[in-house]
């Protein structure tokens, strides 16, 4: 049918049920009219009937029908940039890790929001004009990290790139090796957790929890590299599915949460030591994945300063390969 459009699932739109997504992005649709679109099926999710509560993951593709005046959606209402920081920006150029025609790296530090919400001004996406080298077109931002999770973030420098790298994250075609030091040591020392994650009710911070009847699957393999007796651990983590949070709710629901995080551990989760910072030691080590070409891709992080001091504190080494057989 000509007109037709099939529209990709950005990242910021990630577990946004559809309906929201159509009232954000074609508001002048009515819900009725909506639903009848999806009854008869003119309104897809990769191509599968589905229902207006249906949740959206990041790279899936909406088929959109013909809306008569309504064809061309609006520009998303987006707040004004801030007037670029220059020292920021330079913080950001020497934080590339990759850089290649298709993908940019950076080796983002942790405090700082990759989006911004409600009160975050200085996030990456405001500072991504500072990335764009010799590039035509600005870097796209491809998956996310928490705020205050440091490491490996992927950037698309063309729209094919972005294409191909988000459908990658949207397959679980993408690994990703996580390192972090745990309050006490997991037991056992190695294995999966398979437990559902659900957001909290409420306003609550973007809190997550274990919910058995709402939450959704949830999976991560974990192996402990290196232990202190009974009080810390160095634990290398591979999320199978990425849900917000979810290393650290999974971490904190075995008994052994990541050291500074307060958010989900408490009191546990800070433990007291000279040197010993009480920032979040959750780092975005690696990330391997293939190219169109079949050709791997594998970027890696070096620890941040605060995580540096903490291994040096402990006496932990620093590996080179993943514990984890390749998956990728």
């Amino acid at each position: 049918m000509s007109g037709v459009e099939t529209l990709t699932i950005a990242p910021e739109d990630a577990d946004t049920r559809l309906d929201r997504w159509f009232r954000k992005h074609y508001p002048a649709l009515g819900h009725g009219r909506l639903e009848k679109l999806l009854r008869t099926g003119q309104v897809r999710v990769d191509g599968k009937r589905v229902k207006a509560n249906h949740r959206l993951e990041a790279g899936q593709a909406i088929r959109v029908p013909p809306l008569g005046d309504l064809d061309s959606p609006p520009p998303p209402k987006t707040a004004p940039r801030p007037k670029a920081d220059p020292k920021l920006e330079a913080m950001l150029r020497d934080a590339v890790l990759y850089r290649d025609d298709e993908v940019l790296a950076i080796n983002k530090p942790a405090g700082l929001a990759v989006q911004g919400g409600t009160g975050t001004i200085v996030h990456v996406d405001a500072l991504l004009d500072a990335l764009t080298f010799e590039a035509k077109e600005r870097p796209r931002l491809v998956h996310r990290l928490d705020k205050d999770t440091s490491g490996v973030l992927l950037l698309a420098r063309t729209a094919a790139a972005a294409r191909w790298l988000t459908a990658a994250f949207r397959a679980k075609d993408a690994e990703k090796l996580y390192w972090a030091i745990t309050a006490g040591i997991p037991k056992p020392r190695e294995g999966r957790i398979d437990l559902p994650i659900a957001k909290l009710p409420g306003r609550r911070g973007e809190k997550m929890d274990i919910d058995e009847e709402e939450g959704k699957r949830s999976i991560t393999d974990f192996m402990v590299v290196e232990a202190v007796g009974k009080q810390a651990a160095f634990v290398a983590m591979r999320p199978v599915t990425g849900r917000t949070h979810q290393l650290r709710v999974h971490m904190q629901a075995i008994g052994t949460p990541i050291q500074g995080d307060g958010k989900y551990g408490g009191q546990a989760a800070l433990l007291a030591g000279d040197g010993l910072s009480r920032k979040l030691h959750l780092h975005a080590r690696q990330i391997t994945l293939k190219r169109p070409n079949g050709k791997l891709l594998t970027i890696t992080a070096p620890l941040p300063p605060h995580m540096a001091q903490s291994w040096a504190f402990f006496g932990f080494s620093e590996p080179l390969e993943s514990p984890f057989e390749p998956l990728v």
